[in-house]
């Protein structure tokens, strides 16, 4: 059994739910250690601690409606780093370095990250001889490397490309689930979430419902489909065989300023995923939901 810790900034977007979900109803193979609350920026927060807050409340209306209020959950970072060298204190950065230290090789730690990476890479910054052995941070952040001049434009990695930089650069194993022009393939529809979800149980309708919601509030009357995307963080935990997100190795990119990549000689290697078998995904998301 992997233990696991999942960063997310629950409320940006109608998909962590999916994958804490996913997660919790997972006990024969993941043991969640706990859940950190990432900070977001949008129409739907005021500033990054607003959206941290929004987070860390979506997370515990998730348990309520999953029967799991035993899982902790811990409060995440109220900023963004303000360079590559600074962390920002918070109790799941906190947390997260605890769990680092008290792992290793023999007994390893899953940290899977959907969010802004900010809260990982404090933790890395305070205690970075934790992460040496019997870590590995997955993260869904980044576009697909074959896309470099727009890499660092998608919204986990831009909104703290200082944090992604410490990540790809942190002596952990790092895999990257890149969004564009892989795990976008992860989309879903209406009639496909009223199918299989809607009415099952509190929480398969709650998902299935939410999504629906949202995306009425701007295609009503058209047809539309939804990226769930962050569900492919926990597909990776659970896919011993490399078949449901296959990945290479690579050299980790250096996210720019200006929201693109680049790969410096010398970089060291990452897991990169280079694609999803979406039908499968969901077979196994959808019967963990209702069973």
């Amino acid at each position: 059994m992997k233990d696991v810790i999942l960063d997310t900034d629950a409320y940006n977007e109608i998909d962590d739910q999916f994958a804490i979900a996913w997660l919790l109803r997972s006990g024969e193979k993941l043991n969640t250690l706990g859940l950190c609350a990432a900070p977001f920026l949008n129409k739907k927060s005021v500033s990054p601690a607003d959206g941290m807050q929004k987070s860390y409340d979506e997370i515990k209306k998730l348990l309520t409606l999953a029967g799991r209020e035993d899982v902790p959950v811990y409060a995440g970072s109220q900023s963004y780093l303000p360079d590559d060298a600074t962390p920002v204190d918070s109790p799941a950065a906190a947390f997260i370095a605890a769990e680092a230290r008290a792992h290793d090789a023999e007994h390893p730690l899953y940290i899977a990250a959907i969010g802004a990476i900010t809260n990982v890479a404090s933790a890395i910054l305070c205690d970075p001889a934790a992460f040496e052995s019997g870590v590995t941070i997955v993260w869904l952040g980044g576009h697909a490397h074959h896309l470099p001049k727009t890499g660092a434009w998608e919204f986990n990695m831009m909104q703290d490309l200082a944090a992604a930089r410490v990540v790809f650069d942190c002596p952990a194993t790092v895999v990257q689930l890149p969004c564009r022009g892989c795990v976008d393939r992860l989309t879903t529809t209406g009639p496909e979430l009223l199918w299989w979800l809607a009415d099952k149980n509190p929480l398969a309708d709650y998902l299935a419902r939410n999504t629906i919601a949202e995306a009425e509030s701007y295609a009503a009357g058209k047809p539309w489909s939804r990226v769930i995307w962050d569900v492919s963080a926990v597909a990776w935990l659970l896919d011993d065989e490399g078949k449901l997100v296959p990945t290479e190795k690579t050299p980790a990119p250096v996210p720019q300023n200006d929201r693109s990549y680049a790969f410096p000689a010398g970089r060291r290697e990452i897991e990169c995923a280079v694609r999803v078998n979406r039908d499968a995904i969901f077979e196994r998301l959808f019967s963990a939901l209702t069973e």
